[in-house]
């Protein structure tokens, strides 16, 4: 990682609250008020280890309805190798506190929290969260992992994405061996903009669906965190009884959508995870009226990393994401074969690291 990661300083202070090295504990940042006139509050879990080290934020449901995320920090958060950690972990299970409560994507005023970044203290309540958690959270962090799902009725396979001019991005988002990785630029006004233009890397992890929990996702999602903490330093490295696995990361810097070419009734013909090949039908929409309909067919070669399950779709509607890829069906292999060793791979929850 880049030489640029800063180390924890003697003492981190966090909405008033300092923490010396080898303390943790939680603060609760104000964030403003809704209709009821009570306070709304963000908690930011922090852990300073007794090492110094790098600052790390992995937070979750910027997008109120991603429950994924949130439970993988529930369960980072009471992991058994924070004992041993180095530098300091910043964790914040919920960022979008507002949207949470209503069980909702966005604030309550539609804005979406991830296009306001850095935010304003004279804004929109979206716009003065989002400046909170900058000042008081992003600005202490060297890098970070965001954690997010797909929409409702659209779940994604596990990926990372990457800003590819970030500094240490590339590394990090490798290290954290997820089954696809994606070079893409970030959008204006999301947290993973923000820290690319402050020379921080961040990295955007995608799996499953809105407002379901995915065991799988869950369990890819929280290795993945334990493997990135451990290439920069944060945790120990596998004991030498614990082999490595090779990697088995899909890499890739385009993707497409396949819309619907007419509405109706859909039928897919591919899963996530799954080789298409140019020109290939994956799928068909019925005319829910009569006998007709139209084939689906892919307009590239690679693999399936996100896909509507609804069945009743409209003309142009998202139907396959599909990550390019020149060889699809070794891309298939790999994630089928990353898929295989998240399931058998070491505990998580008694993670027997040696220090």
């Amino acid at each position: 990682m880049s030489a640029k990661l800063a180390q924890s300083a003697d003492i981190l202070t966090i909405g008033g609250t300092g923490f010396r090295r080898g303390d943790r504990g939680v603060v609760r940042l104000p964030i403003g008020s809704l209709i009821d006139h009570q306070t709304l509050e963000m908690p930011v879990h922090v852990f300073r280890g007794r090492r110094t080290g790098p600052c790390m934020v992995v937070c979750a449901a910027v997008h109120g309805d991603e429950i994924n995320g949130i439970e993988i920090i529930r369960q980072l958060i009471n992991h058994s190798a924070l004992k041993r950690l180095r530098g300091d972990l910043l964790a914040v299970p919920v960022v979008n506190v507002p949207a949470f409560l209503s069980r909702s994507r966005y604030l309550p005023d539609r804005r979406d929290l991830n296009r306001l970044f850095p935010g304003s203290t004279k804004g929109s309540l979206g716009a003065r969260l989002a400046k909170v958690f900058v000042d008081e959270v992003l600005a202490h962090a060297a890098m970070g992992i965001d954690l997010h799902t797909g929409a409702v009725y659209r779940p994604n396979l596990p990926q990372i994405r990457f800003s590819p001019e970030a500094p240490g991005a590339r590394e990090l988002a490798l290290a954290f061996r997820p089954p696809v990785v994606i070079e893409s630029e970030a959008r204006s006004g999301t947290l993973r903009e923000w820290m690319h233009r402050h020379d921080k890397p961040m990295l955007t992890f995608e799996g499953g669906e809105a407002l379901r929990l995915d065991i799988h996702v869950v369990r890819s999602g929280l290795l993945g965190v334990v493997n990135a903490m451990r290439s920069v330093g944060m945790l120990p490295e596998k004991g030498s009884s614990q082999q490595e696995k090779p990697m088995r990361v899909v890499f890739t810097d385009e993707t497409s959508w396949v819309r619907a070419p007419q509405g109706g009734i859909l039928r897919p013909g591919v899963k996530l995870g799954q080789a298409v090949a140019e020109g290939m039908e994956i799928g068909r929409v019925g005319d829910p009226f009569g006998p007709g309909g139209h084939s689906v067919v892919s307009s590239t070669a690679g693999v399936v990393i996100g896909m509507t399950t609804q069945t009743v779709v409209d003309e142009g509607d998202g139907l396959f994401h599909i990550a390019m890829a020149k060889n699809p069906e070794q891309a298939e292999r790999r994630i089928k074969m990353h898929q295989a060793d998240a399931i058998i791979d070491e505990p998580v929850d008694d993670d027997p690291l040696t220090d």
